[in-house]
């Protein structure tokens, strides 16, 4: 039995099902991809039980089959052949030889039998949505996803659908960043999705223009786009109200320039280092935004004009944070609205309704 492929289809659907396969398990079998034939094409499966990914592509092959081959192994195999084509030859027992160019391989395939079954979900999509714009939600938002499970459902991304609209929440417990755009949806639900899942999606949209469909069931949902479909786990558990925690009325409002804003923040910290920690303090004054910082190592100052509405105020926040915030926002200018000097601050675009962040600051000492 013979399947002659084209290397370097192979080869990128190799790596697109990849980031699914288990890297040590107790069950082998999760260690590899598995291969379907049929009908001229390759189905290539990937699956740790916590996210599985299947893409296609087009093959010669004499009949229908299916094995399971170590993952690592074929890859490194394809990658390193140089000939245009590959050649897939099973014997019996399990017996397979690859070969490409001048290279060949034999090894010991694993029965197909005893892959695990991918979780099924509804057929009837729960939302459509331009792979391009979903891309760009799960980059705006990815950043503030916990990386603790303190509450599990804080590792992952909120997807709320509601008719016609999709919101992405991310929150760590020390910032929350919020997208919302509009979609082909026209029902109500909620569901978190693992951040791996997210960044897997993201990595893996080639045409902005594809139609994402998202499929859910309670505990799984089905993402399709281009010639991938993505399985994965829901996560459960309870979720921060997000609405709640934004505030409602503030007192000042700043208008920063993102890239001088940013720039300004960065050489603020250079005195900070994982041994000497410290807030950087920023005094909004006037329309002149002063930032200061002072460790072990020594002090800094900084300033850059903030055209400002509002009294004057002083604010403390980790350095990392707010250049995270500043370099997800993917504009030019947003508005800093704070409400004082222990309540969360809002960044918001100065044109449009795209995201709103929140920052938690840091208790500062008076000067």
């Amino acid at each position: 039995m013979k399947i002659v492929c084209d290397r370097l289809l192979l080869n990128n659907a190799l790596s697109g099902v990849s980031k699914a396969v288990a890297t040590s398990s107790a069950l082998p079998i999760i260690e590899g991809i598995l291969i379907e034939c049929r009908d001229g094409v390759m189905t290539l499966t990937g699956y740790d039980l916590e996210m599985g990914i299947i893409t296609s592509i087009p093959v010669q092959h004499e009949q229908d089959c299916r094995l399971v081959v170590r993952a690592k192994l074929l890859q490194d195999m394809v990658k390193r052949m140089t000939g245009d084509q590959v050649v897939i030859e099973l014997g019996e027992n399990l017996a397979v030889e690859v070969s490409g160019g001048s290279a060949r391989f034999n090894f010991t395939g694993m029965n197909a039998e005893d892959y695990p079954e991918l979780p099924s979900t509804p057929t009837e999509p729960a939302m459509s949505i331009k792979a391009g714009v979903l891309r760009e939600i799960i980059e705006r938002t990815r950043y503030a996803i916990a990386q603790n499970d303190q509450k599990p459902a804080h590792t992952g991304a909120k997807f709320f659908l509601e008719p016609g609209a999709l919101t992405l929440v991310a929150v760590d417990g020390y910032r929350l960043a919020i997208c919302r755009r509009e979609v082909d949806c026209r029902e109500e639900k909620s569901f978190v999705v693992p951040a791996k899942t997210l960044s897997e999606i993201s990595r893996l949209i080639d045409d902005p223009e594809d139609t994402v469909s998202i499929s859910t069931a309670r505990r799984y949902g089905v993402i399709n786009f281009g010639s991938y479909t993505v399985a994965t786990r829901l996560l459960e558990g309870d979720f921060i109200d997000y609405k709640r925690a934004i505030p409602e009325e503030c007192t000042t409002r700043v208008e920063i320039d993102v890239q001088s804003f940013a720039e300004c923040v960065e050489r603020s910290g250079l005195i900070i280092t994982d041994r000497f920690r410290s807030p950087i303090r920023m005094k909004f004054l006037d329309g002149v935004a002063v930032l200061t910082c002072s460790t072990a190592t020594g002090s800094s100052y900084d300033e850059i004009t903030a055209p400002q509405q509002g009294p004057n105020i002083e604010i403390g926040f980790n350095n990392r944070y707010v250049l995270d915030a500043l370099r997800n926002c993917g504009c030019e200018k947003v508005y800093f609205h704070i409400a004082g000097p222990t309540s969360p601050m809002k960044v918001t675009p100065v044109e449009g309704d795209d995201f709103l962040f929140l920052l938690l600051p840091v208790r500062i000492r008076p000067e």
